[in-house]
């Protein structure tokens, strides 16, 4: 998942880049897209800092707390889980030579199933926290687009990005400057060429 975000994002740089080119260069060719026309310097791009809408956004700070808050509930859980499994352990370490062969192995599986139990437990969770966390991020993303959709009506930007340390994303295009058609058309014949 990590490789496949980091190839959109490097083939959304370069767009970007092969944009701003013909944005600057003087040049005006037209963008086709199905049957629309759109010459290259009519579009505006804009961009927002992600890491001030995740300080700032009253939402997104309610829903990193609900998050953390569980991540925490979680992690107390499995610490009184851990304490109850030590003690036991000890237990067994402390008097393990005063206890007949079948009570050492007793112990032994008690811990063993305890450890199992654990494990199983801790996965349960992490999947669970895994998916409430990327349904709620996905909640405010999606927020974040059909409020930037909204926005946009009256601004006219053709690409709206969200820019952090690590990457940028697109959150909003206009259509009419999509050339994936173009661009499958141009690779296959390329990669025809080259058989």
């Amino acid at each position: 998942m990590k490789n496949i975000n980091t190839v959109i994002n490097v083939i959304l740089g370069i767009a970007v880049a092969v944009l701003f080119y013909f944005q600057f260069s003087g040049s005006k060719p037209a963008v086709v897209s199905g049957s629309k026309s759109v010459a290259a310097g009519d579009f505006r791009i804009a961009y927002f800092e992600i890491d001030s809408v995740e300080s700032q956004f009253d939402y997104y700070k309610e829903v990193s707390n609900s998050i953390q808050a569980k991540a925490q509930k979680n992690n107390n859980e499995l610490n009184q889980l851990k304490e109850v499994f030590t003690a036991k352990y000890q237990e067994l370490q402390k008097n393990g030579q005063s206890m007949t062969e079948a009570e050492v192995n007793a112990r032994q599986q008690e811990l063993q199933q305890m450890d199992k139990t654990f494990k199983s437990k801790e996965q349960m969770m992490n999947n669970e926290m895994q998916d409430e966390s990327m349904k709620k991020l996905q909640d405010v993303k999606k927020k974040i687009t059909d409020y930037l959709a909204e926005y946009n009506k009256a601004k006219g930007y053709a690409f709206i990005l969200g820019n952090n340390s690590d990457m940028l994303s697109m959150y909003y295009k206009d259509t009419a400057y999509d050339i994936t058609a173009d661009l499958v058309k141009g690779l296959n014949e390329l990669y025809k060429a080259k058989k």
